[in-house]
């Protein structure tokens, strides 16, 4: 029991590393991803699927977070598996990083610009998994990247992670800038959410579990 309270008075303190390495190995993908979320923006994305590194970099820069994601991947079918299995490992990385939970804010929200883009992010830790967006893609290729896989790779990430994840795009007409304004806004959005409230030991829920 003294264990157990120290832990959460650590958790609540901002002590303690929050740190996940995750790996899922199927017929279609091998993938490793190290997560730190309290780090300071270092990336590494080795993916074969070059946008999406760039995408992956700029959530781990925006969001504070150390990022390593290494992914063999069939792409030589197409980017699908790649992009949607590094997201259910992704999740994954953060809903164990997180553990349980003790002493963060739990919600996130962000209002983010990028040039003539401009997209809201909200983020809920709450141990539900469930994704809601409207954004909008007008080609259907970003480079080497297919823009369906925006949708496919944030869903994966929110109900592995069990989060409830947002976006709203308010503006935005370059394919790229929605694209990469979706990645940050997630990021400082769950940089939000993960952070620390001085004023509580436990979760923060009613139901006093996450």
């Amino acid at each position: 029991m003294a264990n157990n309270i120290q832990e959460s008075q650590n958790a609540a303190a901002g002590c303690g590393d929050r740190i996940a390495e995750i790996t899922r190995t199927t017929k279609e993908t091998d993938i490793r991803v190290r997560l730190n979320l309290d780090g300071t923006g270092i990336c590494r994305a080795d993916t074969g699927v070059g946008f999406f590194d760039h995408m992956l970099d700029g959530f781990a820069r925006h969001g504070l977070f150390d990022l390593d994601v290494t992914c063999k991947g069939d792409i030589t079918v197409d980017s699908h598996h790649t992009i949607e299995d590094v997201g259910i490992v992704l999740g994954t990385a953060i809903r164990e990083a997180l553990g349980d939970k003790a002493g963060i804010k739990r919600f996130g929200s962000v209002v983010l610009p990028m040039d003539e883009t401009l997209i809201i992010s909200a983020v809920d830790l709450s141990g539900r998994p469930y994704y809601a967006s409207d954004l909008v893609f007008t080609v259907p290729k970003i480079g080497d990247f297919d823009t369906e896989m925006v949708k496919e790779f944030f869903y994966a990430v929110s109900y592995s992670a069990m989060m409830n994840l947002h976006f709203h795009q308010i503006r935005g007409e370059n394919n790229h800038h929605i694209a990469e304004c979706a990645f940050k806004a997630f990021a400082k959005a769950l940089d939000a959410a993960t952070q620390y409230e001085p004023r509580i030991s436990g979760v923060w829920s009613t139901k006093g579990a996450l």
